[in-house]
């Protein structure tokens, strides 16, 4: 069983005692930053200078610099920032900076795993992972609550590098409802495998793959997305309350017989087949091998052919009209260059 810290575990006076610049200012950098200000700790966002954020955090109160200001001024620098980009904003704004006795804090492992990124030694290096997106972190802690989180330790030079950590969970208010420790291996290879196989990469191709089912048989488009896309949320949320079991109780007995007896027609031995090679890609290296080198030598010219085809195809077409007629959706319509 995982360990799990909470508030009486860490000590918020660790992180108030230190001076913690924020990099980037977008889903996670705006929670992260808000949330520390608010639980007393000095912050300051790093940006680039022609960054459109750099409004918004004024806006908020948050006192911006460039990056390598706030990295030349901060002992604990958060970098929050894409994963792709991380590798180049650390060399160039960074690591000119990172002097002993600072921490350098991700929330994600990523470039560390992969050794995208080489700390130097005499710095503490560690993950702080809400386990929800930024508006969520955001806005549980002004509700009083906080979103679960990890945290992990890589180079602990130190010997506080933990209780730095929890100290940071704390000011971002994960610590409320619980801290897991973890490794930056464990987190970004669990963390890759999931969106790939999952959340991401799975539950899309089995979506399209239903809608194209139904389709395909001569139904009409647009029952099909609402059988195949619209009501997946529904079904999401009974999950994410009570687990497979609070599913299965609410829906129909037909829906959860019908469960029982396609859904291993479905997802079966030769899907978790992949699934373990898709896993054996992460942990070797190669997916990420692949990504950096699309973003370094490939101009993302693959990663923008996916993205154009998947935008243009019919199931969204189809989902933009049906959405439309749904304003309680609050719906939104991705466009070409968004």
């Amino acid at each position: 069983m995982a360990k799990v810290y909470y508030d009486k575990n860490a000590d918020l006076a660790r992180i108030r005692s230190r001076k913690v610049a924020i990099v980037g200012y977008g889903s996670q950098g705006h929670a992260h930053a808000l949330n520390l200000r608010d639980s007393g700790v000095e912050v300051r966002v790093g940006l680039g200078k022609t960054s459109k954020s750099r409004a918004k955090a004024r806006k908020a109160g948050l006192k911006v610099d460039t990056i390598g200001a706030v990295a030349k001024w901060a002992d604990l620098i958060m970098l929050l920032v894409p994963d792709h980009t991380q590798a180049q904003v650390y060399q160039d704004f960074v690591e000119p900076h990172l002097t002993p006795g600072k921490a350098l804090f991700f929330a994600h492992g990523f470039n560390i795993r992969f050794g995208a990124i080489k700390p130097p030694q005499g710095v503490d290096v560690a993950l702080v992972a809400p386990k929800s997106p930024g508006h969520r972190v955001r806005e549980v802690f002004q509700e009083g609550g906080g979103v679960p989180g990890l945290i992990a330790v890589h180079q602990d030079a130190s010997r506080s590098a933990k209780k730095l950590a929890l100290a940071y969970a704390r000011g971002i208010g994960c610590t409320r409802a619980g801290v897991l420790e973890t490794t930056f291996t464990e987190e970004t290879e669990t963390d890759l495998f999931g969106e790939q196989a999952v959340l991401c990469g799975g539950c899309a191709e089995l979506v399209k793959a239903g809608f194209k089912t139904l389709v395909d048989a001569g139904y009409q488009p647009e029952i099909a997305y609402f059988e195949c896309l619209h009501e997946l949320k529904l079904i999401v949320d009974l999950m994410y309350r009570g687990g497979l079991n609070y599913m299965r109780y609410s829906v129909s007995d037909t829906a959860e017989w019908g469960d029982y007896v396609s859904g291993p027609r479905v997802v079966n031995r030769a899907t978790q087949k992949e699934m373990k090679r898709i896993l054996a890609d992460i942990q070797s290296g190669k997916f990420a091998r692949t990504w950096i080198a699309e973003n370094k030598k490939g101009g993302r010219k693959r990663f923008e052919k996916f993205r154009k085809g998947e935008r243009d195809q019919k199931l969204e077409r189809v989902g933009v009209r049906l959405r439309a007629m749904m304003p309680f959706l609050n719906p939104v319509t991705i466009k070409p260059g968004d």
